[in-house]
Protein backbone atom coordinates (compact mmCIF):
# COMPACT_ATOMS: atom_id res chain seq x y z
CA UNK A 1 0.00 0.00 0.00
CA UNK A 2 1.06 3.81 -0.45
CA UNK A 3 3.25 4.97 2.16
CA UNK A 4 1.64 7.70 4.52
CA UNK A 5 4.19 10.32 5.82
CA UNK A 6 3.15 12.01 8.98
CA UNK A 7 7.49 13.21 9.18
CA UNK A 8 7.53 16.72 10.85
CA UNK A 9 8.27 19.45 9.53
CA UNK A 10 11.98 21.19 10.11
CA UNK A 11 10.07 24.36 10.62
CA UNK A 12 6.51 25.77 11.30
CA UNK A 13 5.71 27.71 8.09
CA UNK A 14 6.57 24.78 6.33
CA UNK A 15 3.84 21.91 5.28
CA UNK A 16 3.67 18.19 6.46
CA UNK A 17 6.80 16.44 5.30
CA UNK A 18 5.38 14.25 2.71
CA UNK A 19 8.57 11.82 1.88
CA UNK A 20 9.78 10.77 -1.59
CA UNK A 21 7.83 11.57 -4.69
CA UNK A 22 7.61 10.90 -8.27
CA UNK A 23 6.31 12.94 -11.36
CA UNK A 24 3.35 10.95 -12.51
CA UNK A 25 4.44 10.10 -16.19
CA UNK A 26 1.51 8.80 -18.64
CA UNK A 27 4.11 5.43 -19.50
CA UNK A 28 3.35 4.44 -15.81
CA UNK A 29 -0.48 4.58 -15.40
CA UNK A 30 -1.32 1.04 -15.96
CA UNK A 31 2.01 -0.45 -13.55
CA UNK A 32 0.31 2.33 -10.46
CA UNK A 33 -3.56 1.42 -10.75
CA UNK A 34 -2.66 -2.09 -11.03
CA UNK A 35 -0.09 -2.47 -8.88
CA UNK A 36 -0.74 0.15 -6.48
CA UNK A 37 3.05 0.55 -5.68
CA UNK A 38 4.33 2.33 -2.52
CA UNK A 39 4.67 5.37 -3.59
CA UNK A 40 4.33 8.75 -0.57
CA UNK A 41 2.86 11.33 -3.38
CA UNK A 42 2.86 11.88 -6.93
CA UNK A 43 3.65 15.35 -8.57
CA UNK A 44 0.95 16.24 -11.58
CA UNK A 45 1.81 18.83 -14.26
CA UNK A 46 -1.07 20.93 -13.63
CA UNK A 47 -1.74 22.01 -17.24
CA UNK A 48 -1.88 18.65 -18.46
CA UNK A 49 -5.29 18.29 -16.00
CA UNK A 50 -6.74 21.30 -16.41
CA UNK A 51 -9.26 19.98 -19.18
CA UNK A 52 -13.16 19.23 -18.01
CA UNK A 53 -12.57 15.57 -18.51
CA UNK A 54 -11.52 12.86 -21.27
CA UNK A 55 -8.17 10.54 -20.08
CA UNK A 56 -6.43 12.64 -17.99
CA UNK A 57 -9.43 13.12 -15.47
CA UNK A 58 -9.98 10.26 -15.35
CA UNK A 59 -6.25 8.64 -14.84
CA UNK A 60 -5.73 11.35 -12.19
CA UNK A 61 -9.41 10.47 -10.81
CA UNK A 62 -7.97 6.65 -10.27
CA UNK A 63 -4.30 8.03 -8.82
CA UNK A 64 -6.31 10.52 -6.34
CA UNK A 65 -8.38 7.16 -4.96
CA UNK A 66 -4.71 5.69 -3.20
CA UNK A 67 -2.27 8.73 -3.36
CA UNK A 68 -1.11 12.43 -2.23
CA UNK A 69 -1.18 14.56 -5.48
CA UNK A 70 0.91 17.60 -5.48
CA UNK A 71 0.78 20.57 -8.62
CA UNK A 72 3.26 22.02 -10.40
CA UNK A 73 2.81 24.41 -13.30
CA UNK A 74 4.84 25.39 -16.41
CA UNK A 75 2.60 27.81 -17.62
CA UNK A 76 2.06 30.86 -15.33
CA UNK A 77 4.13 33.20 -16.66
CA UNK A 78 4.78 35.23 -13.25
CA UNK A 79 7.32 37.31 -15.33
CA UNK A 80 6.00 38.46 -18.45
CA UNK A 81 5.16 41.78 -19.66
CA UNK A 82 1.16 41.40 -19.43
CA UNK A 83 -0.94 40.67 -16.61
CA UNK A 84 -1.54 37.28 -14.87
CA UNK A 85 -4.16 35.42 -16.99
CA UNK A 86 -7.23 35.39 -14.77
CA UNK A 87 -8.94 32.21 -16.37
CA UNK A 88 -6.05 30.11 -16.28
CA UNK A 89 -5.86 30.98 -12.18
CA UNK A 90 -9.47 30.15 -12.13
CA UNK A 91 -8.68 26.60 -13.76
CA UNK A 92 -5.69 25.67 -11.79
CA UNK A 93 -7.79 26.72 -8.68
CA UNK A 94 -10.68 24.49 -9.53
CA UNK A 95 -7.95 21.43 -9.90
CA UNK A 96 -6.58 22.31 -6.72
CA UNK A 97 -9.85 21.84 -5.17
CA UNK A 98 -10.33 18.70 -6.61
CA UNK A 99 -6.37 17.02 -5.83
CA UNK A 100 -6.72 18.81 -2.50
CA UNK A 101 -3.05 19.14 -3.14
CA UNK A 102 -1.06 20.85 -0.32
CA UNK A 103 0.54 23.57 -2.16
CA UNK A 104 1.14 24.96 -5.96
CA UNK A 105 4.31 25.89 -7.57
CA UNK A 106 5.24 27.45 -10.64
CA UNK A 107 9.04 29.14 -11.98
CA UNK A 108 10.79 31.79 -11.74
CA UNK A 109 10.43 32.33 -15.24
CA UNK A 110 8.68 34.57 -18.22
CA UNK A 111 7.58 31.98 -21.22
CA UNK A 112 5.27 34.30 -23.16
CA UNK A 113 4.43 37.90 -24.35
CA UNK A 114 1.91 39.55 -27.01
CA UNK A 115 -0.37 36.42 -26.94
CA UNK A 116 2.32 34.24 -27.33
CA UNK A 117 3.33 31.26 -25.44
CA UNK A 118 7.18 30.35 -26.38
CA UNK A 119 6.45 27.24 -24.17
CA UNK A 120 9.74 27.30 -22.10
CA UNK A 121 10.65 28.72 -18.95
CA UNK A 122 12.98 31.52 -19.79
CA UNK A 123 15.03 33.31 -17.74
CA UNK A 124 14.86 36.98 -15.46
CA UNK A 125 17.03 39.61 -15.38
CA UNK A 126 18.09 39.29 -11.33
CA UNK A 127 16.93 43.32 -11.01
CA UNK A 128 14.91 45.25 -8.33
CA UNK A 129 12.44 46.09 -11.24
CA UNK A 130 11.54 42.24 -11.60
CA UNK A 131 11.48 41.28 -8.16
CA UNK A 132 9.16 43.98 -7.74
CA UNK A 133 7.14 42.95 -10.43
CA UNK A 134 7.43 38.83 -9.22
CA UNK A 135 6.78 39.96 -5.63
CA UNK A 136 3.06 42.03 -6.52
CA UNK A 137 1.92 38.81 -8.59
CA UNK A 138 3.09 35.91 -6.55
CA UNK A 139 1.02 37.81 -3.60
CA UNK A 140 -2.03 37.98 -5.88
CA UNK A 141 -1.30 34.46 -7.12
CA UNK A 142 -1.27 32.63 -3.25
CA UNK A 143 -3.85 34.71 -2.25
CA UNK A 144 -5.97 34.06 -5.26
CA UNK A 145 -5.64 30.19 -4.82
CA UNK A 146 -6.00 30.54 -1.24
CA UNK A 147 -3.14 27.73 -0.98
CA UNK A 148 0.84 27.95 -0.29
CA UNK A 149 2.58 28.77 -3.54
CA UNK A 150 6.27 28.47 -4.06
CA UNK A 151 8.64 29.15 -7.47
CA UNK A 152 11.34 27.36 -8.46
CA UNK A 153 14.73 28.17 -9.61
CA UNK A 154 14.51 27.41 -13.20
CA UNK A 155 18.21 26.17 -15.14
CA UNK A 156 19.12 28.87 -17.43
CA UNK A 157 21.36 29.05 -20.76
CA UNK A 158 21.93 33.28 -20.60
CA UNK A 159 22.61 35.85 -18.89
CA UNK A 160 21.42 39.56 -18.74
CA UNK A 161 23.81 42.41 -18.99
CA UNK A 162 21.26 44.57 -16.72
CA UNK A 163 21.38 42.00 -13.96
CA UNK A 164 22.24 43.61 -10.34
CA UNK A 165 22.13 40.26 -8.17
CA UNK A 166 22.62 36.99 -7.98
CA UNK A 167 20.17 34.45 -9.28
CA UNK A 168 20.11 33.49 -5.03
CA UNK A 169 19.42 37.10 -4.28
CA UNK A 170 17.30 37.57 -6.14
CA UNK A 171 15.06 34.13 -5.39
CA UNK A 172 15.94 34.87 -1.61
CA UNK A 173 14.26 38.41 -1.64
CA UNK A 174 11.27 37.63 -3.78
CA UNK A 175 10.56 34.52 -1.40
CA UNK A 176 10.87 37.34 1.91
CA UNK A 177 9.17 39.90 0.63
CA UNK A 178 6.10 38.00 -1.10
CA UNK A 179 5.79 35.35 1.57
CA UNK A 180 5.89 32.87 -0.19
CA UNK A 181 7.61 29.25 -0.65
CA UNK A 182 10.79 27.81 -2.94
CA UNK A 183 10.64 24.89 -4.58
CA UNK A 184 14.42 24.39 -4.98
CA UNK A 185 15.65 22.58 -8.19
CA UNK A 186 19.13 20.97 -7.25
CA UNK A 187 19.73 19.98 -10.33
CA UNK A 188 19.09 23.14 -12.10
CA UNK A 189 21.85 24.48 -9.55
CA UNK A 190 23.90 22.85 -10.96
CA UNK A 191 22.68 23.01 -14.86
CA UNK A 192 23.02 27.00 -14.32
CA UNK A 193 26.29 26.88 -12.41
CA UNK A 194 27.91 25.12 -14.75
CA UNK A 195 26.36 27.09 -18.00
CA UNK A 196 27.19 30.83 -15.94
CA UNK A 197 30.56 29.76 -14.13
CA UNK A 198 29.14 30.63 -10.13
CA UNK A 199 29.38 28.34 -7.71
CA UNK A 200 26.75 25.64 -6.49
CA UNK A 201 27.53 25.26 -3.19
CA UNK A 202 27.00 29.23 -2.41
CA UNK A 203 23.77 29.08 -4.17
CA UNK A 204 22.12 25.83 -1.76
CA UNK A 205 23.97 27.87 1.40
CA UNK A 206 22.26 31.33 0.47
CA UNK A 207 18.91 30.79 -0.46
CA UNK A 208 16.47 31.18 2.69
CA UNK A 209 16.58 27.63 3.67
CA UNK A 210 12.96 27.58 5.95
CA UNK A 211 11.33 28.66 2.63
CA UNK A 212 11.48 25.64 1.20
CA UNK A 213 8.45 23.74 0.49
CA UNK A 214 9.62 21.15 -1.77
CA UNK A 215 12.73 20.05 -4.08
CA UNK A 216 13.23 19.19 -7.08
CA UNK A 217 15.92 16.28 -8.46
CA UNK A 218 16.82 15.21 -12.31
CA UNK A 219 19.26 14.46 -14.33
CA UNK A 220 20.59 16.26 -17.33
CA UNK A 221 22.81 16.07 -20.67
CA UNK A 222 26.20 17.40 -20.99
CA UNK A 223 26.13 19.31 -24.50
CA UNK A 224 30.39 20.51 -23.77
CA UNK A 225 29.81 23.85 -23.96
CA UNK A 226 26.94 23.81 -21.83
CA UNK A 227 24.28 20.88 -20.28
CA UNK A 228 20.40 21.42 -20.36
CA UNK A 229 18.36 20.05 -17.77
CA UNK A 230 17.08 17.43 -20.16
CA UNK A 231 15.75 15.15 -16.80
CA UNK A 232 16.72 12.14 -18.85
CA UNK A 233 18.60 9.21 -16.65
CA UNK A 234 19.88 8.91 -13.33
CA UNK A 235 20.63 11.28 -10.81
CA UNK A 236 24.19 12.46 -11.30
CA UNK A 237 26.74 12.53 -8.34
CA UNK A 238 27.65 15.89 -7.74
CA UNK A 239 23.87 16.46 -7.91
CA UNK A 240 23.35 13.91 -4.94
CA UNK A 241 25.87 15.65 -3.26
CA UNK A 242 24.36 19.00 -3.51
CA UNK A 243 20.97 17.74 -2.69
CA UNK A 244 22.88 16.54 0.70
CA UNK A 245 23.87 19.54 1.09
CA UNK A 246 20.75 20.88 0.75
CA UNK A 247 19.17 19.12 3.05
CA UNK A 248 21.92 18.74 6.33
CA UNK A 249 20.95 23.05 6.22
CA UNK A 250 16.95 22.74 5.10
CA UNK A 251 16.16 19.33 7.08
CA UNK A 252 13.30 17.03 6.08
CA UNK A 253 11.62 18.58 2.76
CA UNK A 254 9.56 16.46 0.42
CA UNK A 255 11.85 15.66 -2.32
CA UNK A 256 10.58 14.42 -5.96
CA UNK A 257 12.35 12.68 -8.55
CA UNK A 258 11.75 14.43 -12.08
CA UNK A 259 12.37 11.62 -14.92
CA UNK A 260 10.39 13.37 -18.53
CA UNK A 261 12.80 11.85 -21.60
CA UNK A 262 13.93 8.31 -22.51
CA UNK A 263 11.54 7.36 -19.23
CA UNK A 264 12.34 4.21 -17.54
CA UNK A 265 10.03 0.85 -16.62
CA UNK A 266 8.59 2.44 -13.15
CA UNK A 267 10.58 0.31 -11.37
CA UNK A 268 13.41 2.29 -12.14
CA UNK A 269 12.39 5.23 -11.33
CA UNK A 270 10.89 3.71 -8.27
CA UNK A 271 14.33 2.69 -7.24
CA UNK A 272 15.81 6.28 -8.22
CA UNK A 273 12.97 7.63 -5.50
CA UNK A 274 14.22 4.90 -2.98
CA UNK A 275 17.60 5.99 -3.84
CA UNK A 276 16.55 9.84 -2.97
CA UNK A 277 15.02 8.50 0.79
CA UNK A 278 18.71 7.24 1.49
CA UNK A 279 20.57 10.19 0.54
CA UNK A 280 17.81 11.99 2.65
CA UNK A 281 18.24 9.91 5.64
CA UNK A 282 22.29 9.81 5.17
CA UNK A 283 22.13 14.08 5.29
CA UNK A 284 19.65 14.38 8.21
CA UNK A 285 21.75 11.94 10.12
CA UNK A 286 24.74 14.02 9.79
CA UNK A 287 22.64 17.19 10.59
CA UNK A 288 21.33 15.70 13.83
CA UNK A 289 25.63 14.98 14.71
CA UNK A 290 26.23 18.86 13.82
CA UNK A 291 28.25 17.03 11.27
CA UNK A 292 28.55 17.22 6.96
CA UNK A 293 28.42 14.00 4.34
CA UNK A 294 29.25 16.45 2.17
CA UNK A 295 33.15 17.00 0.38
CA UNK A 296 32.47 20.32 -0.45
CA UNK A 297 35.74 20.49 -2.47
CA UNK A 298 34.74 17.64 -4.62
CA UNK A 299 31.53 18.69 -6.12
CA UNK A 300 32.97 22.03 -7.37
CA UNK A 301 35.75 19.50 -8.96
CA UNK A 302 33.34 17.74 -10.23
CA UNK A 303 31.95 20.60 -11.98
CA UNK A 304 35.22 21.78 -13.09
CA UNK A 305 35.83 18.00 -14.91
CA UNK A 306 32.62 18.15 -16.10
CA UNK A 307 33.47 21.33 -18.61
CA UNK A 308 35.86 19.12 -20.18
CA UNK A 309 33.67 16.73 -21.45
CA UNK A 310 32.24 16.92 -25.07
CA UNK A 311 29.08 15.57 -25.88
CA UNK A 312 27.58 15.59 -29.64
CA UNK A 313 23.86 14.67 -28.18
CA UNK A 314 21.15 17.19 -29.51
CA UNK A 315 18.16 17.92 -27.22
CA UNK A 316 14.98 17.05 -27.08
CA UNK A 317 12.92 16.79 -24.38
CA UNK A 318 9.60 17.65 -23.35
CA UNK A 319 8.32 18.90 -19.44
CA UNK A 320 6.28 16.58 -17.77
CA UNK A 321 7.26 13.83 -20.58
CA UNK A 322 4.75 12.24 -23.18
CA UNK A 323 0.92 13.88 -23.28
CA UNK A 324 -1.99 11.68 -23.41
CA UNK A 325 -3.24 10.89 -27.08
CA UNK A 326 -7.55 12.31 -26.79
CA UNK A 327 -8.37 9.99 -29.62
CA UNK A 328 -11.18 7.51 -28.98
CA UNK A 329 -8.56 4.49 -29.79
CA UNK A 330 -6.85 5.15 -26.78
CA UNK A 331 -7.47 2.83 -23.92
CA UNK A 332 -7.61 3.82 -20.54
CA UNK A 333 -5.12 2.25 -18.22
CA UNK A 334 -6.04 -1.26 -16.80
CA UNK A 335 -6.29 -1.25 -12.90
Amino acid sequence: MPRNSTLPASNSTRGTDLGIGLGLRVPHYSHILKERPAVDFFEIISENFMVPGGRPRYHLGRVLESYRVVQHGVSLNIGGPEALDVDYLRRLRALTRETRTPWVSDHFCWCGAGGAHLHDLLPLPYTRQAISRVVERARQVQDFLELPFALENTSSYLTYRGSTLSEWEFVAEIAERAQIGILFDVNNVYVSAYNHGFDPVAFVKQIPHERILQIHLASHTNFGKYIIDTHRGHVTEPVWALYRLTIEHAGSVPTLIEWDDEIPPFEVLHAEGERARSERQRALEARARGATSVDETAIREALAEARRVSCTERPGWQQGGPREILTAETPLASE
